[in-house]
C-alpha cells in the first residue's frame, strides 16, 4: 500500500526573544509566576514587518533542503495557520509564489493548534489517493499579532514560528513496521467555543480581534481529549503506550503535557518538550518540537512517533508515524 513518508523536516524562529522577565515590565506578572503555571521560560516574536509567510518560507526552505528534493518535484503546498498574512489569498499560495513552484496547488487548513495535525491528515489522504506524490506541509503563525498585552493570563502564554516536513508517497506493507503516517484521528466539538476564541473576524467585527480564553476548562478538556486521542491512534494500530518511542504534543503548556503523561502512563523521558522555549506557538507547536527532536538525535530511523494536539474550537487529534 502507499505510505506518506517524512523525508525531511525544518524549522525557524523569529529573531527576537521575549523573556519572562521582559513580560513582567509589561504587565502585572513575574518570572516565577508564568514557569510555575506554565513551564514556559522565553517566546520568539515576530519583530516590525515580520509576517507570518516570511517564518513559513524559512521553514519551508530548510524541509527541502533536508529533504534534498527541489521545488519542482512538490504537487501540493499545506499550510496550517490561524494568522495569515491576509484573509486572501492563503499563506499557502503566498508560499508557493515565493518559492517558484509553478504546478499543482496549495491552500491552508484552519484548525488553531491542532491545525498540523488536520494538515498531516490532509496531506497523508492525498497521497493515499494518488492525487499526490510529494507534499509541503508548513505549521506557521505570529500568535503575537492576536494577543491582548494587557492580558496576563494570555500574553504570557504565546510565541511566533515556523515548522514544516516534506512528505513523500513510499511502498508499504499495510502494518505497523511500515516507515510513514501509519493512521491520523481528528475530532472537533463546536460546542465549546466560549473556552478558547478570537472576539474578532471579518464577518462579525471587521477587525482581528484579541485571543480569548478561559483557562481552567482549556486545561481539563486539553487533558481529557488529547488523552482521548491518543487512545483512539494506539487502538487503530494495536499498539500500547510502551510501544511508542516518542511523544511529540502540541507545546500549549508544560502542566498539560504532564497531566496527560500522568493519565496515560507515559514515561516523562519519552515526551518531547519545547514549550519552555518556543511557548505556544498554535499550529506551529508540534512541527517544531517535531525538527528539533530529529535535530538533536532523539528521534531515529525507525523511531515510533505520536503526534497530539489541540485547538480552539475545541478541535483535537493525533498522528502515528514510523520515522
Amino acid at each position: 500500500m502507499i505510505r506518506s513518508q517524512i523525508i525531511g523536516c525544518g524549522a525557524y524562529l523569529p529573531k527576537t526573544v521575549l523573556t519572562n522577565h521582559d513580560l513582567a515590565k509589561r504587565v502585572d506578572t513575574s518570572d516565577e509566576w508564568i514557569r510555575t503555571r506554565t513551564g514556559i521560560q522565553e517566546r520568539h516574536i515576530v519583530g516590525p514587518g515580520e509576517k507570518t509567510s516570511d517564518l513559513a518560507l524559512e521553514a519551508a526552505h530548510a524541509a527541502l533542503a533536508d529533504a534534498r528534493i527541489a521545488v519542482s518535484e512538490l504537487d501540493l503546498i499545506v499550510c496550517a495557520t490561524t494568522t495569515p498574512d491576509e484573509t486572501f489569498p492563503s499563506v499557502a499560495s503566498n508560499i508557493q509564489a515565493r518559492l517558484g513552484m509553478t504546478r499543482g496547488a496549495a491552500f491552508d487548513v484552519q484548525a488553531v493548534c491542532s491545525g498540523f495535525i488536520y494538515g498531516l491528515a490532509v496531506a497523508d489522504n492525498f497521497i493515499r489517493a494518488g492525487q499526490s506524490k510529494t507534499v509541503l506541509l508548513i505549521g506557521a503563525e505570529s500568535m503575537s499579532r492576536l494577543l491582548d498585552w494587557n492580558d496576563r493570563t494570555t500574553c504570557v502564554l504565546f510565541g511566533d514560528g515556523a515548522g514544516a516536513v516534506v512528505l513523500k508517497a513510499g511502498e508499504g506493507a499495510g502494518g505497523n513496521a511500515d516507515v510513514g503516517v501509519l493512521n491520523t484521528n481528528l475530532f472537533s466539538d463546536g460546542r465549546l467555543h466560549d473556552y478558547l476564541y478570537v472576539d474578532g473576524g471579518p464577518s462579525s467585527t471587521q477587525t482581528t480581534g484579541h485571543l480569548r480564553m478561559q483557562g481552567k476548562e482549556v486545561f481539563r478538556h486539553a487533558v481529557t481529549n488529547i488523552s482521548a486521542a491518543i487512545e483512539a491512534s494506539l487502538s487503530a494500530a494495536k499498539l500500547e503506550v510502551a510501544d511508542i518511542d516518542w511523544f511529540v504534543p502540541h507545546q500549549a503548556n508544560q502542566r498539560i503535557l504532564d497531566g496527560t503523561a500522568r493519565k496515560l502512563g507515559i514515561p516523562h523521558e519519552k515526551v518531547v518538550s519545547t514549550v519552555a522555549f518556543h511557548g505556544n506557538t498554535s499550529a506551529a507547536s508540534v512541527p517544531l518540537a517535531l525538527a528539533t527532536a530529529v535535530a538533536d538525535g532523539r528521534i531515529k530511523r525507525g523511531d515510533l512517533v505520536l503526534l497530539k494536539a489541540m485547538g480552539g474550537g475545541f478541535t483535537w487529534g493525533a498522528a502515528l508515524l514510523r520515522w
